[in-house]
């Protein structure tokens, strides 16, 4: 196997655990709460180290699958705001040179900004429930979000809530 299999098998493996423990973290036990904040800790501290060595991983680099598995990883990195900016800078570049997907760095650029407490520009974080629907964090210029979100590939909000709603 060379490195660079070495390293999309990783990604993917890291990805695995991540969606294991996700369900686990949104728990109401204190313990699984811990033992997610640990793992996605965990995750973004390699995640720097992968960047630091190769830049963002790229479907070219590492295959799809662990691209996006390395995209997950920064979606996760949500107490690590050094590495969740680093991620986007870099992938931004990578979408720029055609190298990776405006629809994922849309998600990661709107959890960014919930993150840092400003308003996100897509309507793909979501803040809570009411009635039964998905509420947006707050996000900027409301009356144009779906012409953003159709810009990246994001169905309209209306759609997305639809398919979420319980039945």
């Amino acid at each position: 196997m060379t490195e660079i299999d070495a390293l999309g098998a990783e990604l993917l493996a890291l990805a695995e655990a991540d969606h294991a423990a996700a369900r686990k973290g949104l728990s109401d036990d204190p313990a699984d709460r811990l033992a997610w904040r640990a793992l996605t800790a965990r995750h973004g501290d390699r995640l720097n180290e992968i960047m630091d060595r190769y830049g963002w991983p790229t479907a070219r680099l590492v295959g799809e699958e662990a691209a996006r598995a390395a995209w997950l990883i920064a979606q996760h990195a949500d107490r690590q705001l050094d590495v969740q900016r680093r991620a986007y800078r870099l992938m931004a570049a990578a979408v720029e040179a055609g190298e990776a997907s405006p629809r994922d760095l849309a998600f990661l650029e709107d959890r960014l900004r919930v993150n840092e407490g400003r308003p996100q520009r897509y309507g793909t974080q979501i803040a809570g429930v009411e009635d039964g629907r998905p509420v947006p964090w707050p996000c900027e210029d409301p009356d144009r979000m779906d012409e953003r979100r159709a810009e990246v590939g994001i169905e309209p909000f209306a759609e997305y809530v639809a398919k979420h709603a319980p039945a």
